[in-house]
């Protein structure tokens, strides 16, 4: 069964989501992410994607407050990212209470230092994001465009012990146009040990029913539920039919 995490995306403490990457293209869906977070708990959902936007802009952790509190407010099991460049932010996101700390620009820049974050804390406490237009990897919060090829860069990192990835299309994310199922299905064929989460894009229930049939993991919703093309009820669903 695939795995639900909703996903809160941070500017200025609010609960906001971008089309395409683009930061001119903001929608402010609340003033209240802990608030969002608790609805998702309440409902059954276990997980959550936060996203400090400001903070992948701008090199540095910005939103940091906002997960202490969501993190002392809820049980879900969260992952951060966003702004994390040393191991004193690591452990600074770590403390704040998220199970793990979402990794992208660092570990493309910077391989070495995200490799000693690994052997210090423990892979687990590590989700690996990649961010793609076309096929080829986009860092500094999507903003600088990479001549890394995606399978050629989650091959490295699978072979050094990373298990999970979540792979974001840009150009699919904040339009409610369907997931980029057909390089998900190319990643899962060329990596098939891979535990492959899909990101941006998702529109509707078959949506994840889709990604579930190739072999996704997990499903990482934002804009659907806050536009209302997906209800929390059908989200938890998934969730109820695991146990």
């Amino acid at each position: 069964m695939i795995e639900i995490i909703p996903a809160i995306d941070l500017i200025d403490g609010k609960c906001v989501r971008l089309s395409q990457g683009d930061f001119s293209k903001i929608r402010i869906y609340s003033d209240d992410p802990v608030d969002i977070a608790c609805r998702f708990e309440d409902a059954g959902l276990r997980r959550l994607h936060i996203v400090d936007l400001e903070g992948a802009k701008q090199g540095r952790i910005v939103n940091l407050r906002v997960l202490e509190e969501i993190a002392s407010s809820s049980d879900l099991v969260i992952d951060f990212g966003g702004g994390i460049t040393t191991s004193k932010d690591v452990k600074a996101v770590l403390d704040a209470g998220a199970s793990m700390a979402s990794i992208g620009s660092i570990a493309v820049k910077s391989p070495d230092k995200f490799f000693s974050w690994t052997e210090k804390y423990g892979a687990a406490r590590f989700l690996l994001g990649a961010d793609v237009r076309g096929r080829v990897l986009a860092i500094n919060g999507w903003q600088t465009v990479t001549e890394v090829e995606i399978t050629s860069f989650l091959q490295e990192y699978l072979g050094k012990g990373v298990s999970t990835a979540f792979v974001t299309d840009i150009a699919k994310d904040g339009l409610l146009k369907g997931p980029a199922t057909e390089l998900y299905r190319h990643i899962l064929e060329s990596l098939p040990g891979l535990k492959l989460i899909a990101s941006g894009g998702v529109s509707a229930i078959d949506d994840i029913h889709q990604l579930e049939e190739i072999g996704c993991h997990g499903v990482i919703v934002g804009k659907a539920i806050y536009e209302e093309k997906i209800a929390i009820s059908q989200l938890a669903a998934f969730v109820e039919n695991t146990e």
